[in-house]
C-alpha cells in the first residue's frame, strides 16, 4: 500500500509534495523546519499542511503494524490465503482491518462456539443456504429445537462477523441514531450531584448533529455515575428489513423464517451492542478532537500573546490576609527584590504599602507593574491607583493561570531554590507580562486554563497536540540564543531537553555565543541537530548580521552573492532598501532554492528578526465595578477575553468571576465558531444581560455594543 497515494488523495495535496514531505520527515527533519526552510520540496506546504502529512504518516504506520500482526496470527492459524492478503493489503482503516479479522480472532467461549462443539455448524450452514435457494425442504422439519436454537446462534455469529452487514448496520447509525440521557438509576432527585448536570436528565438529539462540548459534558455525567446515556437509533426496523434481504430472512420458507430469528438476535444481541459501543467511541473521537482543536488554537494566541519586552518590573502577587507578594524585576527578568506588603488588613497598612510601592518603584526604575488577576486582584489595582509615583508606568492586570503550578514546579524550584512558593509566583506573573511565550513553556499548557472539558478528552492525544502548537510558537517568534531558558530552547527544532540542558551548560561554563557557528561547539550538535535549529535562534551579539535574522545558515553564501550582485556589503545590504530593490532573483534561481526561499530570504533583510507578535495595549477595567454585586443588568463594560470555547467566550470585566458571552449573542448574524469572532486576549466591549450572584454566573452580549 503506498502510503504517498494515500495522503495525497485524503488531504487533497500532490503526490510530489507528500513523497518528498514524507521524506524530509523520516529523514528526521521537523514541521517548522520543513515549513520554513524546505518549500521548494515541498511545492511551499505551510506549517499546518505539513503537520497534516506528518500525522497521517504516523496513523498509516500504526495501521502496518496492525496488519503485520493480524497476517502473523491469520499464518499461525493456517487460514491466510491470497484472498484474505488482498482484502488486508487493500484497508485503509483500522475498522475496515478489524472487520476483515474478527470471523478469525480468537474469542472466549460464546453460544456459537458452544453448538459448533455439539457438531450443529452443518446444520446452520444447510439453513443459510436453503433460505438463500428458498427452498423448502426438511432442513428445518429434521431438526429439534435445541438444535436449530444452536444452528441460530452460529448464524448469528456469522452474520455479525459479516464486513457488508457491519458496515450496513453503521450507516444505519450514522443516519439515524439518537443520544439521549436520563438519570442514573438510584440517583435522587434531591442528589447534589445532579444539580450540575440539570440541563442534560431529560436529554434527546440527533447524534451526529450533537456539538462536542455536549457531548463530552453528557459522558462525564456518565462517568460521574449521574446520567445513564445511550446512542442508539429509534426505529431498527428498515435496517431489520435490509438485513433479511441480505441474508434472505424475508421469505415464507421454515429455512427463511429461522433465518429471520438468526438475523434479529444477531442484530439486537450482539450487533447493536458492539456498533453502539463502536459509534460512541467514534463520537467522543470526534468530540475529543474538536475540544483539542479549541485548546489548541487559544494556547497559540495565549503564547503569542503581544509582550511588554524588556522592562523593569514590580510583580505583585494579591492577597488579603496572606498579603500581597512583591518582586522587582530587571528587564531581562532577573529577580532582584522581594518582600510582602499588607494593605487590607488596615487603614495603617494600606498607607504602608502605598509609600513601599512608592518606594520601590523609584529604587529600582520601575517601568511597569504587573498584577495577578487573583484573589485581591481588583482591590490591588485600586491600592495602585492611589500611589503617586515619581515615573511615569503603566500598570497592568495579568492572568495568573497556572502561575502556581510553575510555582511548585521543579523547574521553579531549579531557578529560585533559596525562595518559597510565594516569590516564585510572583516573579512568573511579572514575566508573563514581559515576555508570555518565554515564561508559559515553562508550564504544562493544560494547567494553563484554556480549554473546555480538558480533563475528559484523551490526554495523550491532548498533550500531543499541545506540544506541537507550543513548538510551533517558540520557532515562529525565534529564540535569543543567549538568553533563552532551558525550557524554551527545548522547543525548538530538532533541539529537545537533553540538548537544551547541554546548551544552558555550555553557556554558563563559557560564556555567551559569540555566532550560531559556536553552537557546533555543544557536545551532542551534530549535522542534523545544527541543521534543524540554527535558523530558529538569534545571536544578537554576533559580528554577522545574519546571525540576528531568520535567514538559515545555509543560505549565508548566497545572501553574500546577492550583496556582491549590487556592489555591496550584507550589512549594507541590510541596511538599505533601494540596494535591495536592485537584486534581480532570477540569477538565483537553481535546483535547491526557488524564488519561494529567495522571496522569504529578502522579507526577513528588510526587518531582520523581527517579532511577528502584535503591539502591547494596555486595557482598563471600569473603575466602579469590582465585585460581582457591582454588575447590573444592562451595563457596558470593557473585558478581556479569557477563553475561548465551541459554545461562547468568557470574558473577564474585573470582577474575579468571567462572564459568558454565549455564541447566539456574540453577533447579529448566526456564529458557526467563536473563534472567527474573538481572539485569546483581545480587549472588546460587553454588554451585561443576566447577572446570577448566587450561582456566581454572568451573562453578556456583545451585540449593538
Amino acid at each position: 500500500m503506498n502510503h504517498a497515494q494515500i495522503i495525497a488523495r485524503q488531504l487533497n495535496l500532490g503526490l510530489r509534495q507528500v513523497e518528498k514531505t514524507v521524506e524530509l520527515l523520516r529523514s528526521g527533519a521537523t514541521v517548522p523546519f520543513i515549513a520554513r526552510y524546505r518549500k521548494e520540496a515541498t511545492g511551499s506546504l505551510n506549517e499546518v499542511q505539513v503537520a497534516a502529512v506528518r500525522d497521517m504518516m504516523l496513523r498509516l504506520d500504526e495501521l502496518d503494524k496492525r496488519r503485520q500482526t493480524i497476517v502473523r496470527s491469520l499464518a499461525e492459524q493456517g487460514v491466510l490465503n491470497e484472498t484474505l492478503q488482498k482484502q488486508l493489503d487493500a484497508a485503509e482503516t483500522l475498522t475496515a482491518l478489524d472487520d476483515i479479522y474478527l470471523p478469525f480472532r480468537p474469542k472466549r467461549r460464546t453460544r456459537a462456539t458452544i453448538a459448533i462443539e455439539k457438531g450443529l455448524r452443518p446444520l446452520a450452514e444447510a439453513l443459510v443456504e436453503a433460505a438463500r435457494k428458498g427452498a423448502d425442504n426438511d432442513v428445518v422439519g429434521g431438526a429439534s429445537d435445541e438444535q436449530l436454537d444452536g444452528a441460530r446462534d452460529i448464524v448469528a455469529e456469522w452474520v455479525s462477523e459479516d464486513t457488508p452487514t457491519r458496515n450496513a448496520v453503521r450507516q444505519h447509525f450514522e443516519r439515524h441514531a439518537v443520544l439521549e440521557s436520563t438519570v442514573a438509576r438510584g440517583v435522587a432527585d434531591d442528589d447534589e450531584r445532579l444539580a450540575k448536570y440539570e440541563s442534560w436528565r431529560e436529554w434527546r438529539e440527533v447524534a451526529r448533529n450533537a456539538p462536542s462540548h455536549r457531548v463530552l459534558a453528557l459522558l462525564r455525567g456518565e462517568e460521574a455515575g449521574v446520567l445513564r446515556v445511550r446512542v442508539r437509533p429509534d426505529n431498527d426496523e428498515p435496517l431489520l428489513q435490509t438485513l433479511g434481504r441480505q441474508w434472505h430472512a424475508n421469505g415464507s420458507s421454515k429455512a427463511s423464517r429461522q433465518m429471520s430469528l438468526a438475523v434479529a438476535d444477531s442484530y439486537s444481541r450482539l450487533l447493536q451492542p458492539s456498533i453502539e459501543n463502536e459509534y460512541r467511541r467514534s463520537l467522543k473521537e470526534k468530540a475529543d478532537g474538536e475540544a483539542i482543536a479549541v485548546f489548541s488554537k487559544n494556547l497559540r494566541q495565549l503564547l503569542l500573546a503581544p509582550p511588554l519586552g524588556q522592562k523593569n518590573v514590580l510583580a505583585i502577587d494579591p492577597g488579603f490576609r496572606t498579603g500581597c507578594k512583591l518582586v522587582c524585576l530587571d528587564q531581562q527578568g532577573q529577580l532582584l527584590h522581594n518582600e510582602t506588603i499588607y494593605p487590607f488588613t488596615s487603614v495603617r497598612e494600606e498607607r504602608a504599602a502605598i509609600a513601599k510601592l512608592e518606594a520601590l518603584t523609584e529604587a529600582f526604575h520601575t517601568e511597569a507593574i504587573a498584577i495577578g488577576n487573583g484573589t485581591a486582584g481588583r482591590e490591588t489595582e485600586e491600592l495602585i491607583g492611589k500611589c503617586h509615583f515619581k515615573q511615569k508606568l503603566i500598570a497592568v492586570v495579568v492572568n495568573e493561570s497556572g502561575a502556581s503550578v510553575y510555582s511548585a514546579s521543579d523547574v521553579a524550584r531549579r531557578e529560585f531554590p533559596d525562595y518559597d512558593i510565594t516569590v516564585r509566583g510572583a516573579v512568573s506573573i511579572g514575566r508573563r507580562l514581559m515576555d508570555p511565550l518565554s515564561e508559559l513553556v515553562k508550564i504544562d499548557p493544560k494547567s494553563i486554563g484554556v480549554g473546555q472539558y480538558q480533563h475528559d478528552v484523551d490526554q495523550r492525544r491532548l498533550s500531543q497536540s499541545l506540544e506541537q502548537v507550543v513548538e510551533s510558537c517558540v520557532n515562529s517568534v525565534g529564540v535569543e540564543l543567549n538568553t533563552a531558558s532551558r525550557e524554551l530552547l527545548t522547543h525548538v527544532s530538532g533541539i529537545g531537553p537533553v540538548l537544551a540542558g547541554r546548551i544552558v551548560d555550555h553557556r554558563n561554563q563559557n560564556g555567551a555565543f559569540a555566532s550560531r557557528e559556536e553552537l557546533k561547539k555543544v557536545k551532542g550538535m551534530g549535522e542534523k541537530a545544527f541543521e534543524q535549529c540554527a535558523g530558529f535562534l538569534r545571536v544578537r551579539e554576533s559580528k554577522n548580521p545574519l546571525d540576528h535574522s531568520a535567514v538559515h545558515p545555509e543560505r549565508y553564501a548566497l545572501v553574500g552573492q546577492m550583496a556582491k550582485s549590487v556592489g555591496c556589503s550584507v550589512e549594507q545590504l541590510i541596511a538599505n532598501r533601494e540596494q535591495r530593490s536592485k537584486i534581480d532573483l532570477r540569477q538565483f534561481v537553481n535546483e535547491g532554492c526557488g524564488l519561494p526561499t529567495l522571496n522569504d530570504i529578502l522579507t526577513e533583510l528588510d526587518k531582520p528578526g523581527l517579532d511577528p507578535r502584535a503591539k502591547f495595549e494596555v486595557l482598563q477595567f471600569d473603575k466602579n465595578i469590582t465585585r460581582i454585586e457591582d454588575v447590573k443588568e444592562g451595563m457596558t463594560l470593557p473585558g478581556i477575553v479569557t477563553n475561548i470555547t465551541a459554545f461562547g467566550a468568557f470574558v473577564d470585566i474585573g470582577v474575579h468571576q468571567d462572564g459568558l458571552v454565549h455564541i447566539s449573542q456574540m453577533a447579529n448574524h448566526r456564529v458557526a465558531d467563536p473563534s472567527t469572532v474573538v481572539s485569546l486576549h483581545q480587549h472588546v466591549k460587553v454588554k451585561v444581560i443576566g447577572v446570577d450572584i448566587r450561582r456566581r454566573r454572568i451573562s453578556l452580549s456583545m451585540k449593538d455594543v
